[in-house]
């Protein structure tokens, strides 16, 4: 394996190295490092002879990273942000704050914190900007390590487990979580549905044909898996990845959906739906505020996490 002489490394390289790593792009990075994009090829350039990798390859209009960038980026990034935190532990001043945070959560999670959110930082951080990406997975450790992310909202009950389970024995974790809020599940069907008025049975519920809010797209979730308990299945016949999109596929089919009952005002369709009781037990929902380990020093990062806390709980309730 190439050795590196950290006598001779110019640490500066690390910082070009951070950037471009975030952004995927040489103009975005040296616009933010406000350095001319010839200064940051020749950093990358010194830095790839330094470390024996091309650590950075043309695909299309960006950049992809090699196995060994992807490797050594979480500990450059770690490390950098932990240094900035013990030379410069500014106190976070949001009126004067150019941040930009990036946050990961479902369309309907946004929908409901985001425009009071938007209405807060008007007022206390006019300068602060935010990027919402979409959450695609239930579970996003990977996208805070990466960087690509600031904060994850959302249910992630395995990670949770995971989580609690390495410290509990032990074991340093490197994420750190927050509980936002709670909910039950409803089943949603539209106004005239067979099953809307009357009875409404495990059976009626398993022989129905369902939708499944899915962010990766497969037909199992978290009511599958209560259905399995019991020896029981249902027919997924449509998965979609937004609560909006399955909002309409209801109003204008027979579908039944399952859905956390605070998300069906966000839907927009509220007044075309019937809300039934789940006819078996469900899983509560637990929304969570996820974040790295290396944002526990950040004053920044940690006013953030206040500001949606409390806008959760406005919105939602108590946890």
């Amino acid at each position: 394996m190439h050795t590196v002489n950290l006598r001779t490394l110019d640490l500066n390289l690390l910082k070009v190295l951070d950037v471009v790593m975030a952004e995927r792009s040489l103009t975005r990075a040296a616009h933010l490092l406000a350095l001319t994009q010839p200064a940051v090829s020749n950093a990358l350039r010194r830095l790839r002879l330094a470390l024996d990798d091309d650590l950075l390859v043309r695909k299309g209009h960006g950049l992809e990273p090699t196995p060994r960038a992807l490797e050594i980026w979480p500990a450059v990034r770690d490390a950098l942000q932990r240094l900035q935190t013990a030379l410069a532990p500014n106190v976070f001043e949001p009126a004067s704050a150019t941040t930009t945070f990036v946050l990961t959560m479902a369309d309907a999670t946004a929908a409901e914190l985001m425009p009071a959110l938007v209405e807060r930082l008007a007022i206390l951080a006019p300068d602060v900007s935010l990027r919402v990406v979409p959450l695609t997975t239930h579970d996003p450790r990977r996208l805070l390590n990466d960087g690509q992310a600031d904060l994850a909202i959302g249910h992630f009950p395995a990670v949770i487990t995971d989580l609690t389970a390495r410290a509990q024995s032990g074991e340093n974790v490197s994420y750190i979580h927050n509980r936002l809020f709670q909910g039950d599940l409803v089943c949603v069907m539209r106004c005239g549905h067979a099953l809307a008025q009357g009875p409404f049975t495990l059976d009626d519920f398993c022989e129905a044909r369902h939708m499944l809010v899915s962010f990766s797209g497969r037909a199992f979730g978290f009511i599958d898996e209560a259905l399995g308990a019991l020896g029981r299945t249902r027919r997924v016949v449509l998965t979609v990845n937004q609560f909006f999109t399955a909002g309409k596929v209801v109003t204008r089919s027979d579908l039944l959906t399952v859905m956390p009952r605070h998300f069906v005002n966000v839907t927009g369709f509220a007044d075309q739906f019937v809300l039934r009781e789940l006819p078996f037990p469900a899983p509560v929902i637990l929304v969570d505020a996820l974040w790295h380990q290396r944002q526990a020093g950040s004053s920044a990062h940690a006013w953030l996490r206040a500001q949606v806390a409390d806008l959760a709980q406005l919105a939602f309730g108590s946890p």
